[in-house]
């Protein structure tokens, strides 16, 4: 049967210290929660329900809703115009 014999204790261990965030990263992360507090006002006071006209009909939608697929939209219709102008270019 083996003993250990070691007194090492809890209190007594070398605290390992965390490695400090840089200023940039400090800045990085404010402007990070200060972007999130922005966004989820504009969610909160857009949640009135607005009439969407489509070309074949109409319906009614969070206007909140309508302004974030505007904005998926807008941002696939440019992602893939730009690869397709940087083909044309090869």
């Amino acid at each position: 049967m083996l003993v250990s014999t070691s007194t090492h204790r809890p209190e007594q261990a070398e605290r390992v210290e965390k490695p400090r965030r840089s200023a940039r990263e400090r800045s990085r992360t404010i402007a990070v929660v200060g972007l999130a507090i922005l966004i989820t006002v504009f969610a909160v006071l857009n949640v009135k329900e607005v009439k969407v006209d489509w070309i074949v009909g109409s319906g009614h939608a969070p206007l909140i809703v309508v302004i974030v697929v505007s904005m998926l939209i807008g941002i696939a219709l440019s992602y893939f115009s730009q690869r397709r102008a940087g083909r044309r270019k090869r």
